[in-house]
Protein backbone atom coordinates (compact mmCIF):
# COMPACT_ATOMS: atom_id res chain seq x y z
CA UNK A 1 0.00 0.00 0.00
CA UNK A 2 1.07 3.36 -0.73
CA UNK A 3 2.22 5.92 2.14
CA UNK A 4 -0.04 9.12 2.60
CA UNK A 5 2.68 10.77 2.06
CA UNK A 6 6.06 10.04 0.50
CA UNK A 7 9.44 12.04 0.79
CA UNK A 8 12.43 11.52 -1.50
CA UNK A 9 15.87 12.94 -1.43
CA UNK A 10 14.66 16.57 -0.56
CA UNK A 11 17.13 19.46 -0.58
CA UNK A 12 16.08 22.75 0.65
CA UNK A 13 18.10 25.90 1.05
CA UNK A 14 18.20 29.33 2.22
CA UNK A 15 20.34 31.37 -0.05
CA UNK A 16 23.38 29.53 -0.15
CA UNK A 17 23.05 27.66 3.21
CA UNK A 18 21.65 24.10 2.50
CA UNK A 19 19.28 23.12 5.25
CA UNK A 20 17.61 20.08 4.18
CA UNK A 21 20.08 17.75 2.67
CA UNK A 22 18.82 14.65 0.94
CA UNK A 23 15.62 13.94 3.38
CA UNK A 24 13.80 10.93 2.34
CA UNK A 25 10.88 9.33 4.92
CA UNK A 26 7.67 7.95 4.66
CA UNK A 27 4.27 8.38 6.32
CA UNK A 28 1.54 5.76 6.32
CA UNK A 29 -1.85 6.44 6.36
CA UNK A 30 -3.61 6.80 10.06
CA UNK A 31 -0.05 6.73 11.70
CA UNK A 32 1.84 9.32 13.85
CA UNK A 33 5.58 10.08 12.38
CA UNK A 34 7.84 11.55 14.64
CA UNK A 35 10.79 14.29 13.58
CA UNK A 36 13.64 14.45 16.56
CA UNK A 37 16.15 16.87 16.40
CA UNK A 38 17.97 19.72 18.30
CA UNK A 39 18.29 23.18 17.06
CA UNK A 40 18.89 23.79 13.89
CA UNK A 41 19.00 20.27 12.66
CA UNK A 42 16.00 21.35 10.06
CA UNK A 43 13.01 20.47 11.62
CA UNK A 44 11.31 23.66 11.10
CA UNK A 45 12.41 24.12 7.09
CA UNK A 46 11.52 20.53 6.72
CA UNK A 47 8.22 20.84 8.02
CA UNK A 48 7.75 24.41 5.81
CA UNK A 49 9.11 22.53 2.82
CA UNK A 50 5.66 20.40 3.52
CA UNK A 51 3.32 22.82 3.67
CA UNK A 52 4.72 24.79 0.61
CA UNK A 53 5.87 27.72 2.61
CA UNK A 54 9.51 26.95 1.31
CA UNK A 55 10.07 25.55 -2.08
CA UNK A 56 12.82 22.51 -2.21
CA UNK A 57 15.30 23.09 -4.55
CA UNK A 58 15.77 19.18 -5.39
CA UNK A 59 13.61 15.91 -4.39
CA UNK A 60 9.67 15.46 -4.75
CA UNK A 61 6.74 15.07 -1.91
CA UNK A 62 4.06 12.68 -3.53
CA UNK A 63 1.08 12.90 -1.12
CA UNK A 64 -1.64 10.23 -2.26
CA UNK A 65 0.82 9.45 -4.98
CA UNK A 66 0.86 12.79 -6.82
CA UNK A 67 3.61 15.20 -6.93
CA UNK A 68 2.84 18.38 -4.54
CA UNK A 69 6.04 20.15 -4.24
CA UNK A 70 5.98 23.35 -5.44
CA UNK A 71 2.43 23.76 -4.70
CA UNK A 72 0.77 26.93 -2.66
CA UNK A 73 0.06 26.25 0.62
CA UNK A 74 -3.73 27.33 -0.16
CA UNK A 75 -3.96 24.46 -1.98
CA UNK A 76 -2.09 22.12 0.22
CA UNK A 77 -4.81 22.67 2.52
CA UNK A 78 -7.40 21.93 0.13
CA UNK A 79 -5.88 18.70 -0.59
CA UNK A 80 -5.87 18.11 3.24
CA UNK A 81 -2.67 19.02 4.71
CA UNK A 82 -2.68 21.41 7.66
CA UNK A 83 0.58 23.10 8.76
CA UNK A 84 0.20 24.03 13.06
CA UNK A 85 3.63 25.77 12.91
CA UNK A 86 5.92 26.56 15.73
CA UNK A 87 4.86 29.28 18.03
CA UNK A 88 1.33 28.56 17.40
CA UNK A 89 0.98 32.03 14.88
CA UNK A 90 -2.91 32.31 16.40
CA UNK A 91 -4.76 35.64 15.44
CA UNK A 92 -4.03 37.38 18.99
CA UNK A 93 -6.83 40.29 18.13
CA UNK A 94 -9.16 37.96 17.04
CA UNK A 95 -11.66 36.19 19.30
CA UNK A 96 -11.19 32.47 19.64
CA UNK A 97 -13.96 31.92 17.39
CA UNK A 98 -12.64 34.25 14.75
CA UNK A 99 -9.94 32.09 15.05
CA UNK A 100 -11.47 28.89 14.31
CA UNK A 101 -13.77 30.39 11.36
CA UNK A 102 -10.08 30.99 9.87
CA UNK A 103 -8.85 27.44 10.39
CA UNK A 104 -12.08 26.49 7.56
CA UNK A 105 -11.54 29.61 5.10
CA UNK A 106 -11.31 26.68 2.50
CA UNK A 107 -14.69 25.13 3.22
CA UNK A 108 -18.08 25.82 1.78
CA UNK A 109 -20.20 23.72 3.76
CA UNK A 110 -22.13 24.54 6.43
CA UNK A 111 -23.42 21.67 8.07
CA UNK A 112 -20.09 20.07 7.93
CA UNK A 113 -18.47 23.46 9.65
CA UNK A 114 -21.18 22.96 12.40
CA UNK A 115 -19.99 19.47 13.13
CA UNK A 116 -16.27 20.07 12.89
CA UNK A 117 -17.10 23.14 15.53
CA UNK A 118 -18.81 20.24 17.56
CA UNK A 119 -16.20 17.94 17.37
CA UNK A 120 -13.19 20.64 18.42
CA UNK A 121 -15.40 21.74 20.88
CA UNK A 122 -15.37 18.13 22.33
CA UNK A 123 -11.37 17.62 22.02
CA UNK A 124 -10.69 20.94 23.82
CA UNK A 125 -14.02 22.30 25.52
CA UNK A 126 -12.00 25.32 27.11
CA UNK A 127 -11.99 26.74 23.45
CA UNK A 128 -16.01 26.84 23.85
CA UNK A 129 -15.55 28.81 27.17
CA UNK A 130 -13.45 30.87 25.63
CA UNK A 131 -15.14 31.65 22.09
CA UNK A 132 -15.96 35.30 22.54
CA UNK A 133 -11.66 35.74 23.88
CA UNK A 134 -9.05 37.68 22.48
CA UNK A 135 -7.05 34.58 21.30
CA UNK A 136 -4.07 36.81 22.35
CA UNK A 137 -5.18 36.88 26.03
CA UNK A 138 -5.23 33.27 26.41
CA UNK A 139 -2.69 30.72 28.67
CA UNK A 140 0.33 29.29 26.31
CA UNK A 141 -1.56 26.11 26.50
CA UNK A 142 -4.94 27.54 25.43
CA UNK A 143 -2.93 29.13 22.52
CA UNK A 144 -1.57 25.52 21.44
CA UNK A 145 -4.95 24.13 21.84
CA UNK A 146 -6.57 26.52 19.59
CA UNK A 147 -3.80 26.44 16.91
CA UNK A 148 -4.77 22.26 16.60
CA UNK A 149 -7.91 23.21 17.17
CA UNK A 150 -7.76 25.92 13.69
CA UNK A 151 -6.31 23.01 11.86
CA UNK A 152 -9.06 20.40 12.82
CA UNK A 153 -11.24 23.32 11.01
CA UNK A 154 -9.90 22.37 7.93
CA UNK A 155 -10.87 18.88 7.90
CA UNK A 156 -7.47 17.70 7.26
CA UNK A 157 -6.24 13.96 6.50
CA UNK A 158 -2.51 14.71 7.27
CA UNK A 159 -1.18 17.45 10.43
CA UNK A 160 2.12 18.75 10.50
CA UNK A 161 2.59 19.30 13.93
CA UNK A 162 5.48 21.61 14.76
CA UNK A 163 6.93 21.65 18.22
CA UNK A 164 3.42 21.13 20.04
CA UNK A 165 4.91 21.33 23.94
CA UNK A 166 7.23 24.44 23.03
CA UNK A 167 7.15 26.51 26.64
CA UNK A 168 4.28 24.22 27.70
CA UNK A 169 4.59 22.57 31.38
CA UNK A 170 5.08 19.15 31.94
CA UNK A 171 0.71 18.79 32.71
CA UNK A 172 0.04 20.86 30.23
CA UNK A 173 2.41 18.95 27.70
CA UNK A 174 0.81 15.80 29.01
CA UNK A 175 -2.69 16.93 28.15
CA UNK A 176 -1.63 18.21 24.76
CA UNK A 177 0.11 14.59 23.87
CA UNK A 178 -2.84 12.75 25.14
CA UNK A 179 -5.13 15.07 22.79
CA UNK A 180 -2.63 14.19 19.81
CA UNK A 181 -3.00 10.50 20.67
CA UNK A 182 -6.70 10.91 20.30
CA UNK A 183 -7.06 12.29 17.53
CA UNK A 184 -5.04 9.64 15.90
CA UNK A 185 -6.80 6.67 16.99
CA UNK A 186 -10.27 8.22 17.52
CA UNK A 187 -10.66 10.63 14.06
CA UNK A 188 -7.69 8.12 12.19
CA UNK A 189 -5.52 11.64 11.60
CA UNK A 190 -2.24 11.16 10.53
CA UNK A 191 0.58 13.39 12.08
CA UNK A 192 4.01 14.31 10.76
CA UNK A 193 5.14 15.06 14.29
CA UNK A 194 8.32 17.60 14.56
CA UNK A 195 9.52 17.23 18.60
CA UNK A 196 12.48 18.24 20.80
CA UNK A 197 10.42 16.54 23.27
CA UNK A 198 11.40 13.11 22.35
CA UNK A 199 10.30 11.37 25.05
CA UNK A 200 6.62 12.12 24.41
CA UNK A 201 6.77 11.77 20.87
CA UNK A 202 8.17 8.90 20.96
CA UNK A 203 5.03 7.49 23.36
CA UNK A 204 2.79 8.37 20.78
CA UNK A 205 4.55 7.97 17.78
CA UNK A 206 4.73 4.59 15.65
CA UNK A 207 7.32 5.70 13.61
CA UNK A 208 10.81 8.12 14.20
CA UNK A 209 13.37 9.53 12.24
CA UNK A 210 16.47 11.44 13.63
CA UNK A 211 17.17 14.63 11.83
CA UNK A 212 20.99 16.35 12.16
CA UNK A 213 22.56 19.32 10.24
CA UNK A 214 19.73 18.79 7.37
CA UNK A 215 20.12 14.75 7.24
CA UNK A 216 18.43 11.89 8.42
CA UNK A 217 20.38 9.66 10.90
CA UNK A 218 18.04 7.19 12.24
CA UNK A 219 14.70 5.96 11.76
CA UNK A 220 12.64 2.72 13.20
CA UNK A 221 9.88 2.23 14.80
CA UNK A 222 9.37 4.16 17.71
CA UNK A 223 9.69 1.76 20.38
CA UNK A 224 12.76 0.77 19.30
CA UNK A 225 14.40 4.52 19.06
CA UNK A 226 13.22 4.70 22.48
CA UNK A 227 15.74 1.35 23.56
CA UNK A 228 18.44 2.66 21.46
CA UNK A 229 21.66 3.88 23.47
CA UNK A 230 22.23 6.90 21.24
CA UNK A 231 18.13 8.06 21.64
CA UNK A 232 18.59 7.72 25.07
CA UNK A 233 22.12 9.57 25.57
CA UNK A 234 21.21 12.70 23.33
CA UNK A 235 17.24 12.96 23.68
CA UNK A 236 15.96 11.14 26.56
CA UNK A 237 19.24 11.56 29.51
CA UNK A 238 21.16 14.34 30.17
CA UNK A 239 22.13 16.77 27.74
CA UNK A 240 25.02 15.78 25.95
CA UNK A 241 27.85 17.77 23.95
CA UNK A 242 26.08 18.58 20.52
CA UNK A 243 29.36 18.65 18.74
CA UNK A 244 29.99 14.93 20.29
CA UNK A 245 26.79 14.17 19.06
CA UNK A 246 26.86 15.76 15.72
CA UNK A 247 30.01 13.70 15.44
CA UNK A 248 28.62 10.42 16.59
CA UNK A 249 25.62 10.70 13.89
CA UNK A 250 27.61 11.03 11.12
CA UNK A 251 29.05 8.19 11.03
CA UNK A 252 25.79 6.52 11.80
CA UNK A 253 23.42 4.56 8.93
CA UNK A 254 20.24 4.93 8.90
CA UNK A 255 18.17 1.79 9.98
CA UNK A 256 15.86 0.77 6.63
Amino acid sequence: MNPLMSVHNLETSYGPVMALRGVSLNVPEGSIVTVLGSNGAGKTTLMRTLSGALAPRKGNVRYRSKRIDGLEPDRLVREGIVHVPEGREIFPFMTVAENLRMGAFTRRDRAGLAAELALVHEYFPILAERRDQEAGTLSGGEQQMLAIARGLMARPALMLLDEPSLGLSPMLVAEIFSIIRRLNQEQGLTMILVEQNARAALEVADHGYVLEIGRIVMDGPAERLMGSDDIREFYLGKAADSSRGRRRWRKRKSWR
